[in-house]
């Protein structure tokens, strides 16, 4: 996606998080949803990889002066990420200690257009 005026947060947020959705269904991923919400926070992308919901979250930076896109996967953000999904599988009637399931990040970082990417599966 090239960017005719200069890009806001949300923009670049939707643009990387269907850079990632492709990327992973490159992969061999299917998609299930994205943008899903609770009171704890969002799940960016939700993707099943043969019988495993994979959670992900997708993080953007155009530089790593500040520690790059992995970095920015806090603590806090990893425990909201988990409430989230918990409220997820609550509402689709699963259970969450028999769902094989598993929290992927995909960072990434440089041009927006064209970034690196980097899959971490199974990152927290």
């Amino acid at each position: 996606m090239a960017w005719n005026k200069a890009p806001t947060s949300q923009s670049k947020g939707k643009a990387t998080e269907a850079f990632a959705q492709q990327y992973l269904i490159q992969q061999g991923l299917l998609f299930i949803d994205k943008n899903v919400h609770s009171r704890q926070g969002e799940i960016d992308l939700i993707m099943k990889d043969g019988d495993t919901l994979v959670f992900v979250e997708v993080k953007y930076r155009k530089n790593n002066y500040y520690g790059g896109a992995i970095s920015a996967v806090s603590q806090s953000k990893q425990q909201k990420i988990k409430h989230c999904v918990a409220f997820f599988l609550h509402k689709a009637n699963l259970n969450e200690y028999n769902t094989p399931c598993r929290f992927d990040v995909v960072a990434l970082e440089g041009d927006i257009n064209q970034p690196q990417v980097t899959w971490l599966k199974n990152a927290f």
